[in-house]
């Protein structure tokens, strides 16, 4: 006979021992990573395929099994039991072995592949084998570690995700917007770009959620030589990928804010999402961190521009009866749209940014001047003395490598798990520029409901002080709210409300009176 736990304390019960099946399900799920680990080591299985097969279920059994011993009979509601009683949730000894095991991992992946078993003359060894059968079911190809990292990649998602629907399934949002994770990233990101290699093997391999600036290289010469030469769907590719920059991005963003990407499209945030969730509480919270974070992010920024701008610049001709696109042209059309922005932003907006429109006129300065700086001074090829490729190198290392994978990922159990998208990405620091100065996005508060719990600052990944606002019942308009709704969520007064609504009033909005804000005996006793 099942029973239902009824307890309904806030703050939950220290977790107590794993019951039999559930250490089953873990040992289940961890004969799935030894086949692995066994075949990065070199062990030779015999049927590769039926191997990755057992492996790969293995894995997903024993989460989802997990998942259900955990929380099936749990009233439904969310239950952060004891997060900082474990170990591994809390930054202690576990967290930071979980920590070093991940970043390793991404270190072999990235620099050292090698290891793994991948081979560029000849037939691939070690783990990397073991996925070959299912990478020529798929494409055609023999695996590579980016094949090895996406299936996985793939299974982290699939398998906490239905951890985190299990979790959450009182709430209608979260199931919806985590079903919508799991579907863009096991199909657009992984099966259909692997079929459309198969079909078409000139065709550079496209992640279709993947916009510029997260996917930085979209725009280099081989890949556009590549789209050209795919014919009408290469070309129908890259005019995508132009329009999602310019024209999908910003209409989505004004109509549901940067959530419709973050946390509803993009792979980063869907692993954050799912296999992070057991880490959101680590976000820090201070100011030092949020200044941190709008430099860091920024200036991520203002290097993608930099370097993307630089690399196109490379290629392009001069000779007006050739090209349409010159070089002239192309760094004066990037100039002109940075100043029109720029412009914008100063006139109309110029309130709600404050001191970020001071920041901003620093930035825009130093692009501009760069830009003009690489017009007179560069060469062919050349931009300041230094190749446009050891620029992209730089970028691809230091951004695409060191920051998103090692750190982004490989740090959850220590910074939280949305690191990468808080402090690194430029793709959610350009929509959260958006976000905050023309989207109908907005998190109202009911000031008056509020207990001050601290149940949303707690819970919010990106290192916001929900509460601060709920307290003054003001509107969260923050530019790197990724829209999530966990604050909505765990609230147990339901004061905080995910909204679109009109711009008017958006970001001014009225605040509840605090005792502290005015002298209340002077009002009582006027003299």
């Amino acid at each position: 006979m099942t029973t239902i736990d009824k307890n309904m304390a806030l703050t939950g019960q220290p977790p107590k021992a794993l019951a039999p099946k559930q250490r089953l399900a873990t040992l289940i799920g961890f004969s799935g990573l030894i086949i692995l680990l066994l075949a990065s080591f070199g062990i030779q299985f015999p049927n590769k395929g039926l191997w990755l097969t057992l492996s790969l279920l293995a894995i997903f059994a024993g989460v989802t099994w997990f998942t259900v011993l955990s929380y099936q009979q749990k009233s439904k509601g969310i239950k952060n039991d004891g997060v900082w009683f474990k170990s591994v949730s809390s930054m202690g000894f576990w967290g930071w072995m979980a920590g070093i095991a991940i970043t390793g991992f991404y270190i072999v992946l990235y620099f050292f592949p090698q290891y793994l078993g991948l081979v560029k003359e000849g037939a691939n060894t070690g783990v990397i084998a073991l996925f070959d059968p299912l990478s020529r079911l798929l494409s055609g190809n023999p695996a590579s570690q980016w094949f090895v990292y996406g299936t996985l990649y793939t299974v982290a998602i699939l398998a906490f995700g239905i951890k985190f629907i299990w979790k959450y399934r009182h709430n209608r949002y979260e199931i919806i917007r985590t079903i919508s994770v799991m579907f863009f990233q096991a199909a657009f990101a992984f099966i259909i770009p692997e079929i459309m290699a198969r079909l078409n093997g000139s065709l550079p391999y496209y992640d279709l959620k993947n916009i510029w600036p997260l996917n930085y290289y979209n725009f280099e010469r081989y890949r556009i030589n590549g789209f050209i030469s795919s014919g009408d769907i290469g070309l129908a590719l890259l005019i995508f990928g132009i329009l999602s920059v310019f024209v999908i991005s910003p209409i989505l963003t004004y109509r549901y804010g940067k959530r419709w990407y973050c946390s509803w499209v993009c792979g980063c945030g869907g692993l954050a999402e799912t296999a992070g969730d057991a880490f959101r509480h680590l976000s820090d919270k201070t100011v030092k961190a949020w200044k941190i974070e709008r430099w860091v992010v920024h200036s991520v920024v203002v290097f993608v521009t930099l370097m993307t701008t630089a690399v196109i610049y490379s290629y392009l001709g001069n000779d007006t009866s050739k090209y349409w696109l010159t070089k002239s042209s192309f760094l004066i059309g990037v100039a002109s749209l940075l100043t029109l922005v720029f412009a914008w932003a100063m006139v109309f907006k110029r309130k709600q940014l404050q001191k970020d429109a001071r920041y901003g006129a620093i930035g825009y300065f130093v692009v501009i001047m760069v830009l003009i700086s690489m017009h007179v001074f560069s060469g062919e090829g050349n931009i300041f003395l230094f190749k446009s490729e050891t620029l992209r190198k730089s970028y691809g290392f230091l951004i695409g490598s060191i920051f998103s994978g090692v750190i982004g990922t490989g740090f959850y159990p220590i910074f939280g798990n949305r690191v990468w998208c808080r402090f690194g990405c430029p793709m959610a620091a350009i929509l959260g520029f958006q976000q905050r100065l023309f989207s109908k996005f907005r998190i109202t508060t009911n000031g008056g409901q509020c207990i001050s719990c601290g149940n949303c600052s707690t819970y919010c990944e990106m290192g916001i002080d929900v509460r601060a606002y709920a307290q003054k019942g003001e509107n969260i308009v923050r530019s790197s709210c990724v829209g999530c709704g966990i604050c909505s969520a765990v609230c147990p007064r339901g004061v905080l409300k995910l909204e679109n609504g009109p711009l008017k009033g958006r970001i001014e909005a009225k605040q509840v009176l605090l005792g502290n804000d005015v002298d209340l005996m002077e009002l009582v006793n006027p003299k």
